[in-house]
């Protein structure tokens, strides 16, 4: 699907979740069914354009990433650049997330304003050769717009969780009408239970597939899909002894493998493919190399 009409439809799903919420909550809170859902469309409109055009700048934000030059950052800086280089891209924009969990992620509305983001603990984790496998991954992510999609959808359903959260604190402490019956809490639970698995499943639709192409194009551009597998295999184990303790869940679709570890029933909503998965694949594109065996072909989406 052509860049353009995934972010029209990931907009039109996420609007209708959000219009839906103020269906409930206007009737929850104003006894206006349609006023509710006409304020929460207005506001996913708002919400829309606003991370259309910056959501990046938000998910930096978010991380307290920080652009960083050559000169403060060589050694990344080079490999980002060989990574550009691979895929026929410009240099985007490096920038360093100063968190000690082993990670990355690209972001940016298209190529010319792509930045490409290293934790601290990854630069000191991964060698050179694995570094360059994830950092091509990343660029093969630029080169097909996913980061304009990937950052719109961290963006935005974040906000959906973070407005289902801020529901249900509300109801906890004292938002109850007194003439409340047992059907407002039902949409009260409603509400706070399926907004964040919508937003999640949305997020499950854009990123596993896009992970799996990212990690063959990455590697294909790079010629070696074993230090992309050996890179996957390291920040695995890293990232689930040392998961992320700040940021947002529904931005794990950003990261090359998912920071935050949460409950099994969460597992079921992962945005990435199983790993074992993502390195068997890399590894069989490394053995038919070996025997000279064409690449496979990467089919568009």
């Amino acid at each position: 699907m052509h860049p353009r009409l995934r972010i029209f439809a990931m907009f039109a799903v996420l609007t209708l979740i959000f219009t839906a919420i103020g269906w409930l909550l206007g009737g929850y809170f104003l006894g206006d069914w349609i006023l509710g859902s006409l304020l929460f469309l207005i506001l996913a409109g708002a919400m829309n354009f606003v991370s259309y055009f910056w959501a990046h700048k938000i998910v930096l934000w978010s991380y307290h990433a920080r652009i960083v030059t050559e000169a403060e950052q060589p050694r990344l800086y080079r490999i980002v650049q060989q990574a550009a280089q691979f895929t026929g891209l410009p240099m985007p924009k490096v920038a360093i997330v100063p968190l000690q969990t082993p990670n990355a992620f690209a972001t940016g509305r298209n190529p010319k304003t792509a930045v490409v983001a290293a934790t601290e603990g990854i630069l000191t984790l991964l060698n050179d050769r694995e570094l360059t496998g994830v950092l091509a991954h990343e660029m093969a992510h630029v080169k097909d717009r996913d980061i304009l999609v990937m950052s719109v959808t961290a963006t935005v359903a974040g906000a959906i969780a973070f407005m289902a959260r801020m529901f249900t604190w509300n109801m906890m402490f004292g938002g109850q009408r007194r003439n409340s019956n047992g059907s407002d809490l039902l949409i009260a639970i409603a509400v706070a239970v399926t907004a964040p698995i919508a937003a999640l499943l949305v997020q499950l639709a854009i990123s596993r597939s896009r992970e799996s192409k990212a990690d063959l194009v990455g590697a294909q551009n790079f010629g070696d899909p074993n230090a992309l597998a050996d890179a996957l295999e390291k920040l695995e184990y890293a990232n689930k002894r040392r998961p992320f303790q700040q940021g947002n869940p529904a931005s794990a679709s950003l990261f090359i493998v998912n920071p935050f570890r949460g409950s099994t029933f969460f597992a079921l909503f992962a945005t990435h493919p199983p790993i074992e998965q993502r390195i068997k694949k890399l590894r069989a594109m490394a053995q038919d190399l070996r025997y000279g065996k064409p690449m496979p072909a990467i089919h568009p989406s």
